[in-house]
């Protein structure tokens, strides 16, 4: 029999370090269930060594057992993008590593009747090192076209004009794009994870710990955006009212873990703002000053608003946003936008008439 145990990615210290409690308490609960002949893979994000020198050792202990004589151990990162319709479960790749060849090829023979492609690794460090690869990756890119889109706006340049250009090049680039920061339950924490393992063997990651704070900072770059805005037509954050236009931390999904929405509402209420939220995917989010819960009146959002910031790309705003254009300006004041996913595309500010009521500010 094979158990497989999986827990969202463990979550970070207040310190940055990882948090394996899940994992260690999940670890606790199992062991007293296991018996010989089992297999335990564990799939969830963790730092290369968690699986070896974390988990197996709470299976011995606890169970009474022994690796390899009476039970199995492997590693196996979960592959999921929420809101994907091209790749699931089935289309998508598997990685399998285990500490013993033989029953790496067990799992590998379990995971072939669910998935299409199933990859075989050397160990559990090396399968643990692939999910770690991948998240760190597309953080990294994405701080450094966060960092990019910060310069070019000081230089005057258009960097979502810029990227889909450099797009046209039919090799040595791939595209990744701005916003107000990293969401989800993997690529925000991830960083965190595979610097504290490199700090045990000697090794200070710089490049990692800098994109992690750069992709940190973004939140309260938006916010700096929003009181740029605001000073435009004389008004303060402090007590300005400001509508958070979105609250997942990826289009078309209602999940808000880590959402940068989080972060900007935060650091809106630090500076006393008046805050609401709306996002019709995504019902409500929790953060430190309390849950906000999407207002269900976008007109009555729109008329109450000083400044509208658009924190997601969800199809149904882009789908929406003439509509959202005509209500600002039917309003008696003006409003500044702050559109950090480009919702305001080129297209619509080049063909749209905009009234001078309505002031957009482009990450």
């Amino acid at each position: 029999m094979i158990l497989l145990l999986y827990v969202f990615l463990p979550p970070l210290k207040e310190d940055k370090n990882p948090d394996l409690s899940f994992i260690i308490e999940s670890a606790k609960v199992i062991s007293k269930y296991m018996r010989e002949k089992q297999i335990i893979v564990l799939e969830s994000t963790t730092y290369p060594g968690t699986t070896t020198e974390v988990l197996l050792p709470i299976l011995e202990e606890k169970s009474g057992l022994k690796v390899i004589k009476d039970f199995g151990i492997a590693y196996s990162p979960e592959r999921i993008d929420p809101g994907n319709i091209k790749y699931n479960i089935r289309n998508t790749p598997k990685i399998v590593g285990s500490i013993d060849d033989s029953l790496c090829d067990i799992v590998l023979l379990l995971y072939k009747s669910i998935v299409e492609d199933v990859i075989k690794v050397s160990n559990c460090e090396t399968a643990e090192a692939v999910k770690i690869l991948e998240n760190v990756f597309r953080n990294v890119n994405i701080a450094l076209i966060n960092e990019l889109a910060i310069i070019f706006k000081n230089m005057g340049i258009n960097i979502w004009e810029t990227i889909e250009a450099a797009k046209t090049k039919p090799y040595g680039f791939m595209p990744f794009y701005p916003g107000p920061g990293v969401g989800g339950h993997c690529i925000p924490l991830d960083p965190y994870y595979i610097s504290y393992r490199a700090k045990q063997f000697g090794q200070i990651p710089r490049f990692i710990q800098t994109a992690g704070e750069i992709n940190d900072f973004m939140p309260i770059y938006i916010v700096n955006l929003v009181q740029n805005g605001l000073d435009e037509i004389n008004k303060k954050i402090r007590e300005s009212k400001i509508a958070i236009f979105g609250l997942a931390y990826k289009p078309n999904i209602e999940d808000t873990r880590e959402s940068p929405s989080i972060k900007i509402i935060e650091e809106l209420k630090k500076r006393n703002a008046e805050v609401k939220v709306f996002d019709p995917v995504a019902k409500y989010v929790n953060t430190k000053f309390g849950i906000f819960y999407s207002n269900e009146n976008i007109e009555e959002m729109i008329k109450w608003s000083d400044c509208i910031v658009f924190a997601t790309a969800h199809d149904i705003f882009k789908e929406n946003i003439v509509n959202y254009i005509g209500l600002i300006i039917k309003k008696y004041r003006e409003t500044v936008i702050v559109d950090t996913v480009n919702i305001f595309d080129k297209i619509l500010l080049n063909n749209f008439s905009l009234d001078e009521k309505l002031k957009i500010i482009k990450i």
